[in-house]
């Protein structure tokens, strides 16, 4: 061994100084690297909105029935309240998702250029016969940006005449959802619960009209 690898005096001390500087920089940038990511403790507990733990517990409960035509529902597991979606009626009032309050609601997005929308709608339009009234309601929102009359004309044509016509053209609801990572696609349906909370969302397409899917409305709305 050298003088050099264990280094004495002053210049021992100068390198045990730079080496504890050193071990601090890198500590800090760990714990910054902590912070940002969400690593260390904690991390990976979402502990959401506690208005919303009646809503993860519905979604507990509601598991069994996610099967079959529903298989592929996903069950929120945090809670999560959803943005005050804003948008407009059939004769073109502002609306709000507030305004639903005290509902359940199955909250559909869909267009007129998205092909498993077109056959959807008239399963939501039969959900909404069959199940809807004073404690649950589909709301199903258009999203196309422009030529509304298009989309009322679509659902016209597919039968949906039990379903409220709901639109908007803005966007804005559409990036609402992607900000908290709903609607990455079309069709895509949250569930929510009368507090405005998710219980469950499905990305794409379901019989919204079949047995498994009228039972798990059905359980949800029960309670």
């Amino acid at each position: 061994m050298t003088d050099e690898a264990h280094p004495t005096g002053d210049t021992g001390r100068r390198t045990r100084r730079r080496r504890m500087v050193a071990l601090a920089v890198a500590a800090a940038a760990l714990a910054g690297l902590a912070l940002f990511y969400g690593i260390g403790a904690g991390a990976g507990k979402v502990a959401g909105d506690p208005a919303c733990r009646p809503a993860v517990a519905a979604a507990e409960r509601l598991k069994p029935l996610m099967r079959g035509e529903v298989g592929r529902v996903i069950p929120a597991t945090s809670g999560l309240k959803l943005p005050d979606l804003a948008f407009k009626d059939a004769a073109g009032a502002p609306r709000r998702l507030a305004d639903f309050r005290g509902t359940w609601l199955l909250v559909n997005l869909w267009a007129t250029w998205c092909a498993p929308c077109r056959a959807e709608m008239p399963a939501l339009d039969r959900l909404e016969g069959t199940l809807g009234g004073e404690r649950f309601g589909v709301v199903a929102i258009n999203i196309d940006t422009r030529n509304v009359e298009r989309a009322r004309a679509f659902l016209a044509e597919t039968g949906a005449n039990r379903l409220g016509f709901f639109a908007d053209s803005s966007g804005q609801v559409l990036q609402d959802l992607r900000a908290i990572g709903r609607a990455v696609g079309l069709p895509t349906t949250l569930l929510i619960d009368p507090a405005g909370c998710e219980v469950a969302h499905l990305p794409g397409p379901a019989a919204w009209d079949g047995p498994e899917a009228t039972a798990l409305i059905a359980a949800a709305v029960a309670r």
